[in-house]
């Protein structure tokens, strides 16, 4: 029994060494996974320098790339005779819009959408939601008005007449909406969007008409 007893600490000896090799083992492993977390934080730190380095010293990328203002957009201009004789501009029309050229047929379509997305404003004019309908107007209106200068820039000599005296009649509309809503004017609004009406659906009929045939 005493040979025995003698025993158990020499066949014990073996599984603390491996013990102690395993926490040695697992000590170099998060040793090594630290330093790889590191140089990886450190590679990523050095990227973010070099490139705020190149961006605070080459601003003039930034300017020179064409889509960069340092001031509001410049209003675009329009070549017919669509603005207010008296103005010289349209009450309307609001700033700071960029107006993409989309060609002229892109145009057309455009016209007779936002057209439509007037005529589907009915549900919105009441006598708390005048201050809605005003924005909404300024900003459909808005690109109504430019695009409809390019429709009549590319139209023939037949059609420039007709497509002028069309959107003279609408935009003068738009404009006693606008200033009625402006007013909160209820009766006077709902007077005014009701006659839009009539006119929006002659622009849609006329703008489908144009688009099929370009």
């Amino acid at each position: 029994m005493a040979a025995l007893a003698n025993l158990h600490p020499i066949t014990r000896l073996p599984n603390a060494q491996r013990k102690r090799n395993n926490k040695t083992h697992q000590t170099q492993i998060l040793a090594s996974l630290q330093t790889k977390t590191l140089t990886r934080r450190a590679a990523i730190s050095l990227a973010s320098f070099i490139l705020t380095l190149n961006h605070t010293h080459k601003p003039s990328l930034a300017l020179d790339n064409g889509f960069w203002y340092e001031e509001p957009l410049p209003p675009p201009s329009v070549s017919n005779q669509i603005a207010n004789e008296q103005t010289g501009t349209r009450s309307f029309l609001k700033k700071g819009l960029y107006m993409a050229n989309i060609g002229v047929k892109g145009s057309m379509y455009r016209i007779k959408k936002y057209a439509f997305d007037l005529l589907a404003m009915a549900d919105l004019v009441a006598e708390d939601t005048l201050n809605y309908v005003r924005k909404y107007l300024r900003l459909k209106s808005t690109f109504i008005y430019y695009d409809f200068d390019k429709v009549i820039s590319a139209a023939s000599e037949n059609d420039k007449q007709p497509l002028t005296v069309m959107a003279n009649k609408l935009f003068d509309n738009f404009e006693k909406l606008e200033d009625a809503a402006r007013r909160k004017n209820f009766s006077e609004t709902k007077s005014c969007y009701q006659e839009t009406t009539v006119m929006l659906h002659e622009v849609m009929d006329r703008m489908a008409s144009m688009y099929k045939t370009t």
